[in-house]
């Protein structure tokens, strides 16, 4: 049985809301609360702190993204996976940029579905395949824009070593069996830098390795 990983559903539609819950909540995951539109969403993601949104971008009242947006600026530890009908490019570089770490169509099998929450709760980014390559594309062009003036924050050799990793896409698991590590040692990196660097999750993570010409 899965650690019990705090899950948040955010769909406008009962029967499908109904069935993600009840296959997370089978799978041994803890469906803490689940919301149909997007004023409710960002009022019960404050008071019962999931550690996973899942969310659908077409919603009343208040759209997806604005809703991840208001979520993960008032839980920065709030990890966003957009589960959408959309594969739309446009919509999947707008969710990232509102703070989303993950997108998934809904056309993803119900095993698909579990293992991206699974990876989301870890801190992994997780993609439809076909849309991680977008991502990155999106970053390296932004990454060719001039950059702001400031000054580099001073990382480590190992989590230097760690970001670039982290850059290539590689899992945590990955990076701990190449570096030599546990598990638990490669997070503890990534939260170093993730707080050397005042970013607030590993797209952005991801984006800043990029832009330093890490990959």
């Amino acid at each position: 049985m899965d650690r019990q990983i705090r899950v948040m559903v955010v769909d406008d539609h009962p029967m499908w809301r109904e069935a993600v819950t009840r296959d997370l909540t089978e799978a041994g995951l803890d469906v803490v609360a689940t919301a149909g539109d997007g004023e409710e969403a960002v009022r019960r993601a404050r008071a019962v702190r999931p550690e996973v949104l899942v969310l659908d971008l077409n919603l009343p009242r208040l759209p997806g993204v604005e809703v991840c947006r208001q979520v993960v600026a008032q839980d920065p530890a709030v990890r966003v996976l957009v589960l959408s009908a959309s594969g739309e490019h446009a919509d999947v570089l707008e969710a990232v940029k509102s703070g989303a770490t993950g997108y998934l169509v809904k056309s993803a099998g119900r095993e698909e579905l579990l293992d991206a929450v699974r990876r989301t709760a870890e801190g992994d980014p997780v993609f439809t395949p076909g849309l991680a390559g977008l991502v990155l594309g999106e970053f390296r062009r932004l990454a060719a824009e001039p950059p702001a003036a400031t000054a580099a924050p001073q990382l480590t050799a190992r989590e230097t070593e760690v970001l670039r990793l982290v850059a290539k896409g590689l899992s945590y698991r990955q990076i701990a069996e190449r570096l030599v590590l546990s598990h638990r040692t490669v997070q503890n990196h990534v939260q170093n830098t993730l707080g050397k660097l005042q970013l607030h999750n590993r797209v952005e993570l991801v984006r800043y390795a990029i832009e330093q010409g890490l990959e």
